[in-house]
């Protein structure tokens, strides 16, 4: 683990990673160990029949979260990005390497085709899904590079919001499972 700031101790948490990365369950399992209240970005941000939910409605969405004294985000979307850093303590970024998180993206996406198990909103993951040209494959593919270097960039800016950097999932466990700081 690297960077400042302690989720541990902080009242507004974002999460942010690669897609697969284990985001939304990193985000419960923060919620379990705080108290907090923590939110699943994609039922905000997905209709049933995915169907995207206009920006300017996630912003309004993602801005009504943020107003609030105590909140967990299991990510981060470019599109709202200065709303939520604009009032976040603490970022977890989780920084795995791409073998690790492309692996869980495809275990996790097989998973889901086969039992059929929802998504988010009802929405189910299909082979059409999968293979098309937006799939969620494809998305990690592009955008793997671009969130490690955002991730980077936010560690070596003072006027980012404190970053909490984990290079594997045992770093995580661990604080997880650690003493909570004193203040």
């Amino acid at each position: 683990m690297t960077g400042g700031g302690d989720f541990r101790t902080a009242r507004r948490i974002a999460v942010y990673g690669v897609t697969g990365s284990g985001k939304t369950r990193a985000a419960a399992d923060i919620g379990a160990v705080t108290g907090l209240p923590w939110h699943a970005v994609d039922e905000l941000t997905w209709e049933p029949g995915w169907a995207e939910v206009p920006r300017d409605e996630q912003r309004r969405r993602i801005d009504a979260i943020c107003r609030g004294d105590a909140w967990i985000l299991d990510a981060i979307y470019s599109t709202w990005m200065d709303v939520v850093l604009d009032r976040v303590e603490v970022i977890v970024a989780l920084d795995y390497p791409r073998w690790l998180s492309y692996g869980r993206l495809l275990r996790r996406t097989g998973r889901r085709m086969i039992t059929r198990e929802p998504v988010c909103n009802g929405n189910r993951e299909t082979v059409r899904h999968v293979l098309a040209r937006d799939s969620i494959l494809w998305f990690h593919v592009r955008s793997f590079g671009r969130k490690r270097d955002r991730i980077r960039a936010w560690e070596n800016d003072p006027a980012a919001p404190a970053v909490q950097r984990f290079a594997r999932p045992r770093q995580l466990a661990a604080a997880l499972a650690g003493p909570v700081p004193t203040t």
